[in-house]
């Protein structure tokens, strides 16, 4: 198990893309449920402010650093790390590992169409078990019974959840101990980056932290909150935790 670097209270892992997907390949043979979340600036600072989404989190088996600037502040307490592990580009190494079969939750059947086409036209032979486009909303538990049973007859060990935070996070870690067995990844954009619905930010601007910069120019009504509240939110709590550090030491 990968190193944890505790940010904001959450148990963010020191890890790579490799050591992650070998990671979950290992739970995925072993049985039982698993869960996975990418966290970025967004998530964490959310964690930290809201207290029912840290104690989601806390379900969770593996948080990797998903945003440049928590590598950064993970490194300033000794992580070492050289890069992050983007949620996006981890799902395409945990896709190209052979001999594991998926399941895709979350967006619209038009979306999963898509998305499904371009998966396999990547990744020829991948074993896509199932896929459902659940309705917009909050869900009854017969539409969860509904999901639990899809997914439990696709016997597929990956399944990707792409809802949107927080809505994954708080699904997956609602409904752990009735979910058929796998490893269940909150997944977010995926969906839609690997689909070719939407755009991802060019590589120097991911390498420099300012991702968000370019998702907020694609998409400002929807995503002005969750960057601009929440990236304020983070840097004030780094800077408030950095000054009580100084203060403890200081007494």
């Amino acid at each position: 198990m990968a190193r944890i670097c505790p940010l904001f209270g959450i148990r963010l892992a020191a890890t790579d893309y490799a050591s992650a997907v070998a990671l979950t390949r290992s739970w995925a043979q072993e049985g039982g449920v698993r869960a996975v979340a990418a966290a970025n600036t967004h998530v964490v600072a959310l964690g930290r402010h809201d207290r029912d989404f840290a104690a989601t989190l806390a379900q969770f088996d593996l948080i990797v650093p998903d945003g440049m600037p928590l590598v950064w502040a993970m490194n300033r307490r000794g992580a070492a790390m050289s890069d992050r592990v983007y949620g996006p580009t981890l799902m395409l190494h945990a896709l190209a590992q052979p001999g594991l079969s998926h399941f895709l939750l979350g967006g619209s059947e038009e979306m999963l169409e898509r998305l499904t086409a371009k998966l396999r036209e990547r990744f020829p032979g991948i074993q896509i078990a199932g896929s459902y486009a659940p309705p917009f909303g909050e869900w009854t538990p017969e539409e969860n019974a509904r999901i639990f049973q899809k997914i439990a007859a696709s016997g597929a060990q990956y399944i990707w959840v792409g809802l949107g935070c927080p809505k994954q996070e708080h699904w997956i870690a609602r409904h752990k101990a009735q979910l058929p067995p796998g490893v269940y990844f909150a997944i977010g954009a995926a969906f839609a980056f690997h689909a070719g619905l939407v755009s991802q930010a060019p590589a120097w601007m991911q390498k420099r932290g300012l991702e968000w910069v370019y998702r907020l120019a694609t998409e400002p009504r929807r995503l002005w909150k969750r960057y601009v509240v929440y990236n304020t939110l983070f840097v004030w709590y780094l800077l408030t935790d950095a000054r009580r550090n100084r203060e403890k030491s200081g007494s």
